[in-house]
């Protein structure tokens, strides 16, 4: 032992000091200057030696001022400011009965230039510069990429068979009504709010899709808090949503392959394109994932399960990106061609979810939070039209999906509570509305009244079910009592 303690010194020090040796050798050599990388290496050696020399602690300090500027090192500083902001303010959504991604949208809107772009503008200009951007922007995206397979794969068919009649119903009527409102209420703010160079047309599209969307996962997630997934109402709400949600990206697709394209040959082009990859998705490659995943899970290769999972998820999202309608939409068509076994579904989810939603959903939703500028708004008859939004959203979309659940035969108590759900948007308007301003289509304006909407209308959803619970529990008394 004493042996072996003595043998470490003897060779770090024999070699440190051959180390040595060669170093002290090599600094008498000299090098060729006529060499033209030589050449550059000499002017740049020059140019860095004409700064004037600094202290030791004042070298210190600047290299550690560069080194806080370095993108990765300030990608880093904005990924642990949202993460921590939306945590807390998450937290505080869920003490007050609201779903996380209420306070999460907040977040991303306190970070932005509606509050610390207000209250500290030098901080929030070092912190989330202009040409920063772009590096939360691709976060973001793949987190939403991610998100897409997984809602995707949580679309429970068998569910959506049974009470196929009265979802399709309710959710083609909770889209068709809004959507009109939609490009009613376009024709009204056409020429004032949107951009120059932006046709009627996309315009009234943009906005007719906003007030049809319905947050799938953030209905799915109240069902599941408030206890009401095995209730007639909570099946038939989350079939509804499915549905709505199926059917809403569909529309978005057509709608982006219209506003893209130059022609109408384009825009025709596009959309057989776009049958073509759905039906190669639908009807060629499920089949074959199946067959696929079955024997890998027969041979215990999980990992092997995954990769292909991830290669299906990649590939959709390029050739729909290509296609030009959106690679989320191909992200979320993967996740509904994958295989509906309860043990691949958990295997991928769990591989997926907590990094899409612990991580860079967040992501997202400060982004859409740095592009929200609600002092825009300062002027009162720019609150009136944002209350005409609210009024044209809920409206249309509650009201659209309580009174076709009447018609289908559901109490009115039930009706109102379908409403309150489908008038859910979360997420999902959020990246509506981001397509629609990376397109040129949304003005800032009218880009921070949808944000605005979409979080109003996510936020009165648990406060409309708690009244409509309390009518419930007191018509049933009154009853007993008769």
């Amino acid at each position: 032992m004493n042996k072996r303690l003595l043998l470490y010194p003897l060779i770090i020090g024999f070699f440190g000091c051959l180390i040595w040796f060669i170093i002290n050798k090599g600094s008498h050599l000299t090098t060729d200057g006529s060499t033209p990388v030589n050449k550059m290496a000499s002017a740049a050696s020059a140019s860095a030696h004409t700064i004037p020399p600094t202290s030791t602690a004042e070298s210190v300090w600047n290299s550690m001022v560069q080194n806080v500027h370095h993108p990765l090192a300030l990608l880093l500083l904005q990924i642990i400011l949202i993460l921590a902001t939306a945590r807390l303010f998450g937290w505080l959504a869920n003490k007050i009965g609201q779903p996380s991604v209420v306070g999460e949208i907040v977040a991303g809107i306190c970070l932005g230039p509606s509050l610390l772009g207000m209250v500290w503008p030098s901080g929030s200009t070092f912190i989330f510069p202009a040409e920063g951007f772009k590096n939360l922007q691709f976060l973001s995206q793949i987190g939403l990429a991610f998100f897409m397979f997984v809602v995707g794969m949580e679309l429970d068919t068998e569910k959506m068979k049974n009470k196929a009649h009265d979802a399709v119903m309710i959710s083609h009527a909770s889209i068709v009504f809004p959507f009109f409102l939609g490009v009613s209420l376009a024709y009204y703010m056409y020429a004032r709010f949107a951009p120059a160079n932006v046709s009627f047309l996309s315009f009234a599209l943009f906005m007719g899709i906003a007030m049809s969307i319905t947050a799938f996962p953030v209905l799915a997630r109240i069902v599941q808090e408030r206890k009401l997934s095995s209730t007639p109402l909570g099946l038939l709400a989350i079939t509804c949503a499915a549905a709505d949600d199926v059917t809403a990206w569909c529309i978005l697709a057509v709608v982006i392959a219209i506003v893209k394209a130059v022609t109408l040959w384009t825009a025709v082009l596009t959309l057989v394109l776009s049958l073509i990859f759905v039906g190669f998705m639908l009807y060629i490659l499920k089949p074959w994932l199946a067959k696929k995943i079955a024997r890998f899970q027969e041979q215990h290769k999980e990992k092997s399960i995954v990769a292909l999972a991830f290669m299906t998820l990649l590939f959709s999202a390029w050739a729909a990106e290509v296609i030009g309608i959106h690679a989320l939409f191909g992200a979320f068509l993967a996740g509904v061609i994958m295989p509906s076994e309860v043990s691949v579904q958990k295997l991928l989810t769990d591989k997926l979810e907590d990094v899409s939603v612990l991580l860079l959903l967040p992501i997202f939703f400060v982004f859409t939070g740095l592009r929200t500028q609600i002092g825009l708004l300062g002027q009162g008859n720019l609150w009136a039209v944002f209350g005409l939004i609210m009024l044209v959203a809920v409206g249309g979309k509650l009201g659209g999906s309580a009174l076709t659940a009447k018609l289908m035969g559901q109490s009115w108590m039930d009706s109102l509570g379908i409403g309150a759900l489908m008038n859910t948007r979360g997420l999902m308007e959020l990246v509506v509305l981001n397509i629609g301003y990376d397109l040129g289509i949304l003005s800032p304006e009218v880009f921070a009244m949808l944000v605005l909407m979409a979080l109003a209308t996510t936020f009165m959803t648990g406060p409309l079910l708690d009244v409509v619970k309390k009518v419930e529990e007191s018509k049933l008394q009154a009853s007993q009592i008769g």
